[in-house]
């Protein structure tokens, strides 16, 4: 697109834009009287506030979990004119409250590249996460850039609503359109939104500010969000009002003051960097952890982003440099790692960039060993049958390293990774790794975790059946004893210990059972701890109880299904014994009619 010329007829009012007299972000001048009224701030002859340092806290706390920490005062009833209804208000510590959904700063992240993912179906082919350099205070903030169709105006206004989404297609993951506003209010305490957009053969773009700074520092009582936008259809850059040219120019000044950037000039740059079309979005005022540094790092990698306070410090044993190093570990504090894992199928015309650096995208089942792959057939009331591949083996380091557990996606987006289904202490399972994509679920808001359905409960019954399973007839392979062979050679004097040796041993031993002696550790043996029954007749071992069990509820469920199939019958059966009842009834009425039509007409033809 050949860069635009902005046309001088149009009436806009200069801002003074020089380093020397404006201030940081997040703290302009105290002249500052821009409200919701859409009316200019008026001038005034004051000295202006000297720039903030960057250590500076533009609000009371600069840690997430505190910034919410402030009382709320009585608010002004707002005038309501004459036949309007007065309308439901949000009040900005909402903002905050509500991206407290968010546990964990990479899930947030993950929310972001889910728009851009969403954005394929317009032809999306590349989204850009970076870190950028705040002119204003020399502070970071993060950058999220796609080029997909971007936002019109009216899209703009959805895109900073609340509870708003258009996505409802199988395809796309957001449904709930409160993604973008929880995500960037946990990531830092403002956003400023830059969106080219081309619909009906008209380009626009348009500019949002959503600022928890600005909101708190001004004392709002109400979530308002400057935007301006501009029609770019034809050689000018002109810009489109609603209202009148002044509450307009108020936008914009507003934007200026409480934004990284100081000029309607760098505004109009950040657009050249997007393109024809597509969406920047710049995160600032990043939050700060309990000890006043930054909770994203950017330092200890120039090619990735850290979570400083998952990351593990300090020296370590070669088991757990081994652990340290595993995909499952690597993801909590390495957003290269998590985003590699995030989406089940590979792109094909799609690539997320992390600060320069394209990320590869990791299939979990690649290193997975002895292979299996099972089915699962939900019981919901659809019309079609839902049949649900499992994919489930041992991880390569197996059995050096305990990592288990089942990656759950949901519309190719990882929702759980390595949920653990099996009991704590117990060697069953250690290793075990199993990869589905559970579609009939539905994800809680922050898409980190399942809603708790009788659907979900039931998917975690039938996963613990899965590893026993797969148990029985695999764990011998990776040096661990069977289930159920310690009490088949019960009679016999071999012991588990480490000092096992093979003339300890019967002859009908095992090799795998002796390496699976050796290489269990105390940690590993628990699961072979007995149980006696109440009558001392056989005793159990922990393992088999958890399996019987899950045996005796899957047994359960069987026959709450079957009699839900036979209420299902009754009703049908009542219902066709019904229905012939209706028939056997119309029928004696018919032949009724006809006896007595027959028995008419016998005396007319006796006569």
């Amino acid at each position: 697109m050949r860069p635009k010329r902005e046309k001088e007829a149009i009436p806009v009012v200069e801002l003074d834009s020089d380093d020397d007299n404006g201030a940081g972000v997040g703290a302009p001048n105290q002249n500052n009287n821009a409200s919701s009224t859409g009316a200019p701030p008026q001038a005034t002859s004051q000295p202006q506030q000297q720039p903030l340092a960057p250590n500076c806290q533009t609000l009371d706390s600069r840690s997430f979990w505190k910034a919410g920490d402030y009382a709320v005062g009585p608010t002004a009833r707002p005038y309501i004119a004459q036949g309007q209804l007065e309308h439901a208000r949000v009040h900005p510590k909402f903002l905050h409250s509500n991206a407290t959904s968010h546990k964990w700063a990479f899930g947030a992240i993950a929310e972001l590249l889910d728009n851009a993912v969403d954005e394929v179906q317009n032809g999306a082919t590349f989204v850009r996460v970076d870190k950028i350099d705040v002119v204003k205070d020399n502070s970071p903030a993060l950058l999220f850039q796609d080029d997909g169709g971007g936002m019109d105006p009216e899209g703009m206004r959805k895109c900073m609503s609340l509870g708003y989404s258009t996505k409802k297609a199988n395809t796309t993951i957001g449904q709930y359109g409160n993604g973008f506003k929880t995500s960037t209010m946990r990531l830092g305490a403002d956003v400023i939104v830059f969106s080219r957009a081309i619909r009906s053969g008209k380009a626009t773009q348009s500019v949002g500010l959503l600022s928890y700074t600005f909101l708190r520092r001004t004392g709002q009582d109400d979530v308002i969000v400057p935007m301006i936008d501009f029609d770019i259809s034809g050689n000018w850059v002109e810009p489109i009002t609603y209202g009148s040219q002044d509450d307009w120019t108020s936008n914009l000044k507003t934007i200026l003051e409480w934004s990284p950037f100081a000029s309607k000039e760098d505004l109009m740059l950040q657009f050249e960097e997007i393109g024809a079309h597509g969406t920047r979005i710049v995160i600032y005022n990043l939050w700060l952890n309990d000890e006043g540094i930054y909770e994203l790092s950017f330092d200890d990698d120039d090619e990735d982003i850290r979570l400083r306070d998952e990351a593990a410090g300090g020296k370590s044993t070669k088991i757990q440099q081994k652990i340290q190093s595993h995909i499952s570990y690597r993801m909590r504090y390495s957003l290269r790692a998590y985003a590699s894992i995030l989406y089940l199928r590979t792109f094909t015309n799609f690539k997320i960039v992390l600060r320069g650096k394209p990320i590869q995208q990791y299939h979990i089942k690649d290193d997975l060993k002895y292979l299996e792959v099972k089915t699962y057939r939900p019981q919901i009331t659809t019309l079609n049958e839902v049949i649900v591949e499992t994919t489930i083996g041992f991880i390569k380091e197996a059995p050096d390293l305990g990592v288990t557990g089942f990656n759950l996606y949901h519309k190719n987006r990882l929702i759980r990774p390595f949920w653990k289904v099996t009991a704590d202490g117990s060697s069953k399972g250690n290793g075990v790794v199993g990869i589905l994509e559970a579609n009939f679920i539905e994800p809680a808001h922050d898409k980190q975790d399942f809603e708790r359905s009788s659907l979900f409960f039931r998917l975690e019954t039938r996963l613990k059946q899965m590893v026993n399973e797969y148990w029985k007839t695999n764990c011998h392979f990776v040096g661990y004893q069977p289930i159920g062979a310690r009490n088949l050679q019960k009679d016999q004097t071999f012991k588990p210990s480490v000092g096992v040796t093979p003339k300890d041993m019967h002859l009908d031993q095992t090799m795998a059972g002796l390496s699976a002696n050796v290489l269990q550790n105390d940690s590993r043996t628990k699961s072979s701890e007995v149980v006696m029954s109440a009558d001392n007749r056989e005793p159990m071992s922990v393992d088999e109880i958890c399996e019987e069990n899950i045996q005796l509820f899957m047994r359960c469920e069987a026959q709450v299904q079957k009699e839900t199939e036979l209420r299902q019958t009754i009703e049908n059966l009542e219902k066709e014994l019904e229905m012939a009842k209706r028939k056997s009834a119309q029928l004696a009425s018919y032949l009724e009619t006809k006896r007595k039509q027959k028995i008419m007409k016998q005396p007319t033809e006796t006569v």
